[in-house]
């Protein structure tokens, strides 16, 4: 997401005013040249090292790509897990993220450049060759305008601009004749219709055949999209206009642009998520730099740069003055309310934001930007990879991580700016754990859960477009690149466009409406085009000084700040009521909550209830402490609520030719041990008969001293255990028996016991679904001995690993107790039962007993969590961090503008789950935006 590095022939910052002419002579936006800036303390890497570390970069990338190559193409995306192709619609659905999949051999698209840049020439006039052969765009299917714009069409003009490179160089390409930009100026025409709206902002979705409003399109129904949705498509629009010479996509993409800008909200200068395309009526009315804004961000000074239009740099450094003012909070970017920017969001950040260090990096302020990648890189040391979202102290919120490239893309741009080592080592750190944890014999794996080290049958074609791209670029030095990077700017999904389309086929008619709304202070632009002495005033500690602070926030230190104290606060007044400190039986605590517009409800059943009317709080700012105080609140109660439930287990293949390199989300059981309190259990597999465990095993003799595999259905979990258990077998794996069924798509649930005692059963049990399953069945006819290991988290892959021949694992885990997480992510929150009347997740009816049924481990929606009324915390003596880990996805969708209800027990009652009354409450913060404007 990223343009690239290094400043030619640029010593002072280039003035607001300066003509074009002369900034397109420094290669636009320069960056900071990294001639001999690096920070004192990191030792400079060597040359050999480099190219070692750059080799190994090839190679993963050939692992990646010739896998997909050999098992997936021609489909979009390669599955590494079973060496397969993912076809949409042969699959179960995930929802939007196959929108991006269109029968367009996606992964091939989005590798061309990258092959160029990683020197194989004669792999990438292959590449073309099949993408002119066995590409169809004329596919009835419904995917997503943005991620077609940035993946397929940036591919191709990608591809068409290092062809053409190629070309004029003499060797490769010969025959080439803009035949991928023909495709792509195919690929614009059949997106062009999404923008049909009175507003110019695209639908999300188009029919890649059909279009918008023809029935069978099936698309067109949709009233919003994310910002970066609508603003991110002046690159690839205007690259297509200035190629062909057909101005009408970047006039479209530029009203789209124009219209966001408009809608911004104006005392605050931010954006939303989410936007009406038809009202212009913001639908999410929360900012950040993340998950749906990021990248109209970007295109903003990136639209500067390369089309020469100043009225994009004023845009986005007004813009950036807000981000700054409101949504930085150094070293966390946390989103806030674009009408009370003062209030946050949320709680957590997401991991998209990882790019925006590399934006700060263009934009050249490079204090804030080696302040949060630093944050990041601790978060990263801690859990191997960033989580797709995690909390302000550090832990996981979202456990996933699909392999994202932002990081490492921010990692190249603040060592092309600074030229510290400290860089290089990031880099290689990043290396090693993609080998070590998400490496798989037919690619790499995405991270089911960074927590247990479980990997996702995915691996996504941005991986192979950025991830590499940057890698190997941070590692090469300018004769290891047959071309000059710096003549290009790169879009969001890295994809190179050429600096000299900011001379061509500029007769586009420009609507600048920023000057208009916008009073703009000249020190906005002082840093247009930054150098080392501006940044770097003759200190070489200057980035150790910046991150030696935050080496042990994630581990040791409790975030300061990341609660905005008001200026009541800081003139004096007492801070505000946490809810940590909440006791319903202090008079002076039930005044303040008055004051905050809080209401305590006595119900019949002696239980008490907190609702907040904001309108009734005695200020704007007690209101926003109410707000404050009962997400607090919602944290403290769905954390207490989740801990009452197992994390996620993992089963890792161990034998040849995994060698631990396969990793499956597993459902743990609420019977036999713990398998984050004892000895993981490492053995081969072997099927039970009767396959369903339901009675005594006729063949004992294969399942002692094994796991055994038992099909589900048909009786109670704790029979199957206690069954395979009096055979002799060592653990037991419980197999789903709905076909199809997979931990991609459904949540993973607890294995109850049987409404009896259950501590007779000795052995470990795990649930797999039946995708997983399949994968250790499929092994058995494969390679017949198959060896698995169960555990709470994945053993280290390494070397180790291939070299035992009689393994006897020592428990890893039990060291690590103290790090570990107990909190679930959205999709482990839920709690099943071998019977579908217990759970919805079953799909076919089996026999339960009355008491069974009572002793149902999934918590209805009516059931509580329980604390103490007069305390609710689970910790915070003595200065230690509360663990906000556990709030749920739901959570995230309803702080936008409105407080919860929380209610719990009177004195010596616990406390009850939230109570999801929000009408009133939404209803009163509209109210109070309204007052405001």
């Amino acid at each position: 997401m990223s343009e690239a590095g290094g400043c030619r022939g640029c010593g002072s910052p280039v003035p607001q005013r300066t003509p074009w002419s002369l900034v397109a002579a420094t290669t636009a936006l320069c960056l900071v040249s990294a001639t001999s800036v690096w920070t004192a303390g990191a030792e400079p890497m060597s040359r050999e090292e480099k190219q070692k570390l750059g080799n190994q970069v090839l190679e993963m990338f050939d692992h990646a790509y010739g896998n997909y190559m050999e098992h997936a193409y021609p489909a979009d995306e390669l599955m590494p897990l079973t060496c397969r192709g993912r076809v949409r619609g042969q699959e179960p659905s995930r929802g939007d993220v196959d929108d991006a999949l269109g029968k367009f051999s996606l992964t091939l698209i989005d590798s061309l450049d990258t092959l160029v840049v990683l020197n194989k020439t004669k792999e990438f006039e292959d590449a073309v060759r099949k993408v002119l052969r066995d590409v169809n765009l004329d596919n009835d299917v419904v995917v997503s305008v943005f991620e077609t714009n940035i993946r397929v069409l940036g591919g191709l003009l990608g591809g068409h601009s290092l062809a053409i490179m190629l070309k004029e160089k003499g060797e490769y390409m010969q025959w080439y004749n803009d035949e991928l930009l023909q495709m792509a100026k195919q690929l614009g025409y059949r997106l062009l219709p999404a923008f049909n709206t009175t507003s110019g902002l695209p639908y999300p979705r188009i029919n890649l055949k059909f279009g918008i409003r023809k029935p069978e399109a099936r698309t067109g129904t949709e009233t919003d999209t994310c910002t970066a949705c609508a603003g991110t498509l002046i690159l690839e629009f205007a690259a297509l206009s200035r190629f062909t010479g057909a101005t009408i996509f970047e006039e479209y993409a530029r009203k789209a642009l124009d219209f966001l800008w408009e809608k911004r909200q104006r005392s605050s200068n931010l954006v939303g998520v989410t936007i009406n395309i038809h009202t212009g009526d913001w639908v999410r009315k929360d900012s950040g730099v993340g998950a749906g804004i990021d990248s109209y961000y970007e295109y903003l000074l990136k639209a500067y740069v390369l089309l020469g239009d100043y009225s994009f740099l004023e845009r986005f450094n007004t813009h950036y003055d807000a981000i700054m003012r409101y949504i930085s909070q150094p070293p966390l970017l946390l989103d806030v309310h674009i009408h009370k920017p003062m209030l946050n969001a949320r709680t957590w950040m997401d991991a998209l934001l990882a790019f925006f260090p590399g934006l700060q990096v263009l934009k050249g302020d490079i204090r804030p930007a080696i302040e949060t990648h630093e944050m990041l890189y601790q978060v990263i040391k801690k859990h191997n990879f960033l989580p797709e979202a995690f909390t302000t102290d550090f832990r996981v919120h979202w456990a996933q991580h699909p392999l994202r490239p932002e990081f490492a893309e921010s990692t190249y741009f603040l060592y092309k700016a600074t030229g510290d080592p400290y860089y290089l080592e990031v880099g290689k750190t990043l290396i090693e754990n993609l080998n070590k944890y998400a490496r798989v014999p037919c690619g790499f794996a995405a991270m089911k859960d960074v927590r247990t080290g479980s990997h996702e049958d995915r691996m996504d074609s941005f991986f192979l477009a950025e991830m590499f791209k940057y890698l190997y670029l941070l590692f090469a030095d300018k004769e290891d690149i047959i071309f000059d990077i710096e003549d290009y700017i790169f879009t969001t999904e890295a994809h190179l466009l050429p600096l000299w389309l900011s001379t061509t086929n500029q007769n586009i008619s420009k609507k600048n409406t920023t000057s208009e709304y916008t009073e703009l202070d000249d020190s906005n632009f002082d840093w247009t085009c930054p150098n080392t002495q501006i940044l770097f005033p003759n200190d070489p500690l200057y980035a150790q000084s910046i991150r030696e602070p935050l080496k042990n926030v994630v581990d040791k230190s409790c975030p300061r700040g990341i609660i905005r104290v008001e200026e009541s606060f800081r003139s004096g007044a007492k801070p505000p009521l946490r809810a940590r400190d909440f006791m319903a039986t202090n008079p002076e605590h039930l005044e303040i909550l008055k004051k905050m517009g809080v209401s305590l409800i006595h119900l019949k059943d002696g239980r008490v209830q907190l609702v907040q009317h904001a309108i009734q709080a005695a200020s704007s700012i007690d209101a926003e402490d109410g707000l404050r105080f009962m997400q607090e609140m919602i944290e403290l109660s769905s954390q207490q609520q989740k801990e009452q439930q197992l994390p996620p287990r993992a089963v890792q293949i161990v034998s040849h030719p995994f060698f631990g390199r396969v990793v499956l989300t597993a459902g743990p059981a609420q019977f036999g041990p713990d398998l984050s309190k004892h000895k993981e259990t490492r053995g081969f597999v072997a099927s039970s008969k009767p396959y369903n465990g339901c009675s005594e095993l006729t063949n004992p003799e294969a399942v002692v001293g094994k796991i055994a595999l038992i099909k589900r259905g048909q009786c109670m979990f704790a029979e199957k255990a206690r069954n395979i258990q009096n055979a002799g077998a060592i653990g037991g794996i419980v197999i789903d028996d709905n076909e199809g069924s997979s931990s991609d798509t459904a949540p993973l649930f607890q294995m109850a016991g049987d409404g009896k005692e259950t501590d007779d059963i000795k052995i470990p049990m795990l649930f797999l679904f039946s995708k997983e399953g399949s994968i250790i069945l499929d092994a058995i006819r494969e390679y017949e001995e198959v060896e698995v290991l169960l555990s709470d988290k994945a053993k280290d892959r390494d070397s180790e690993m291939e070299n035992e021949d009689q393994p006897s694992p020592e428990n890893d885990s039990q060291n690590q107790g103290a790090e570990r997480m107990t909190s679930s992510s959205h999709e482990v929150d839920l709690v099943d039962q071998e019977s579908s009347e217990e759970s919805s997740l079953n799909s076919h009816p089996e026999s339960l007993s009355p008491a069974d049924t009572d002793n149902a481990a999934s918590p209805s929606p009516s059931e509580q969590t329980s604390t103490p009324t007069e305390n609710p915390e689970t910790t915070s003596h003595d200065g230690e961090c509360i663990d906000l880990d556990n709030q749920l996805q739901e959570q995230s969708d309803t702080e936008e503008d409105a407080s919860p209800n929380v209610s719990w027990g009177k004195k010596g009652q616990p406390i009850d789950s939230i109570l999801a009354d929000w009408n009133e409450d939404i209803e009163a913060f509209e109210m109070m935006e309204k007052d405001e404007l």
